[in-house]
């Protein structure tokens, strides 16, 4: 605890923040390789779509259970708001940047246009450890940061969500002192993720894990895969068991897919009889050890090893950067579903490309999550629910919408005779599928003044 600091390490913030793995390098690529498909399109719209609007860098001050006092770094990045206000979550991690968060908050730009929900992308995070900070410790650091913030977040401004290492409890400090500062105001619609009993959403908590699943199935549906048609028989690998990885890993148990393998920061485990794991049993190891390791009739491997086992679909629901140019080559899926945000970098789409191996990109495959969010922001606004049926009927509809529309338009890419050396991957089809969308607004829109 007394080691504790409000800053990343510096090596760890020199590695990812340079070369392959920097975060906003990945999304200018991203973004360019989209670009080379919108023809036609003044370039000044185009400028305006990437750059963020408005960032805020904040110190907090924060007493510590012992006395002692420790300042944290915090950011809050609006992306864009041409859709609406600002949507995107707040984690609380070690290596929490400006960059990164500012890369992220592009992210949920592209991802909002695409799933055509009326939200801009934002983003937050807080540089800190918080597994080496206790419930009242997190619980100030929050409130502090939410009231350095101040007006810049807000129901119809700004409206975060949970994100790495934050969850139900840390919306709910938010949204209490956020409903401090502004008394008399239906202020529920501030922050989405919140607990049940304050405002809360049904299927809220399963969102991203559940949209994951609805896009691979999807996909395969739509036969994108040769010989691969649904998800029953597929075998599964899933790099981090959180509860993206562990929702994903269920629904999939559900419709007869085998999740083969699973890991965590602690470590893998493969099933060793070579069928499917068991989850019960996984599960109960996690919650009384910490780690998946240790599981019956299972061995023991790395997150590297997981990455390059011979599977159907490989689920990367961890940290961004998983798969580079160094490890690309070894992988052995047929399918990657990126339920982490950004964990595959540029140089491996292009190698996996032309390995024939497909990527479901962020801004579809972990589209669940801010599209129940945007429901939850409904309800608390009209001061009414929903039950679980119908919005889980909601998300599977606009899932499949929008995968629809990606497949659709990767498959014309591959008519098209004059792409040339430009990318065609299901990413630069998702990417140019939501560029449109915000060009065509920012035309009708018009640049203020």
């Amino acid at each position: 605890m007394n080691t504790m600091t409000g800053k990343a390490p510096a090596a760890q913030t020199t590695t990812n923040s340079c070369g392959e793995l920097a975060p906003e390098r990945i999304i200018q690529q991203q973004f360019k390789r989209a670009e080379q498909h919108l023809s036609g399109l003044d370039s000044g719209l185009l400028e305006v779509l990437l750059p963020a609007r408005r960032t805020i860098t904040v110190n907090i001050p924060v007493e510590l259970d012992d006395g002692q006092i420790r300042t944290f770094v915090g950011y809050r990045v609006l992306h864009n708001r041409l859709l609406g206000p600002g949507k995107g979550g707040i984690r609380f991690h070690p290596d929490v940047s400006l960059s990164e968060v500012s890369a992220l908050a592009a992210l949920m730009t592209w991802k909002c246009a695409l799933l055509r929900i009326p939200f801009g992308g934002a983003k937050g995070g807080i540089a800190c450890s918080p597994k080496q900070l206790s419930q009242r410790e997190l619980r100030r650091v929050t409130r502090r940061f939410v009231s350095e913030l101040g007006d810049n977040i807000g129901p119809y401004t700004d409206i975060p969500a949970p994100d790495l290492y934050t969850d139900s409890q840390t919306m709910a400090w938010i949204y209490d002192t956020y409903d401090a500062l502004h008394p008399g105001e239906n202020n529920l619609p501030v922050v989405t993720g919140k607990p049940m009993a304050m405002g809360g959403s049904e299927g809220r908590s399963e969102a991203t894990g559940r949209g994951a699943v609805l896009a691979a199935e999807r996909l395969l549906s739509l036969g994108a895969v040769p010989q691969l048609s649904s998800l029953d028989g597929a075998r599964v690998a899933i790099q981090g068991y959180g509860e993206v990885g562990r929702v994903a890993a269920r629904l999939l148990h559900e419709r007869g897919a085998s999740v083969i393998a699973v890991s965590d920061s602690r470590g893998g485990v493969l099933a060793s009889n070579g069928d499917r794991l068991d989850l019960d049993q996984l599960n109960a190891q996690k919650a009384e050890t910490g780690t998946l390791v240790g599981v019956a009739e299972t061995r023991t491997i790395t997150n590297a090893d997981l990455l390059a086992l011979d599977c159907d679909l490989l689920i990367p629901a961890a940290l961004g950067g998983q798969i580079h140019a160094g490890n690309a080559q070894a992988v052995n899926a047929r399918v990657i579903v990126e339920g982490a945000n950004r964990p595959v970098t540029p140089e491996a789409d292009d190698i996996l490309t032309k390995r024939g191996i497909l990527v479901l990109p962020d801004i579809l495959a972990n589209a669940g999550g801010v599209t129940v969010s945007y429901y939850e922001w409904v309800q608390n606004i009209e001061h009414h629910s929903w039950p679980l049926e119908d919005i889980n009927g909601r998300l599977r509809a606009r899932i499949n919408n929008a995968t629809d529309r990606v497949v659709a338009r990767w498959r014309a890419f591959a008519s098209d005779q004059d792409n040339g050396e430009r990318c065609t991957d299901l990413r630069t089809a998702a990417l140019v599928e939501a560029l449109e969308r915000l060009t065509s607004v920012l035309e009708q829109r018009g640049v203020w003044p």
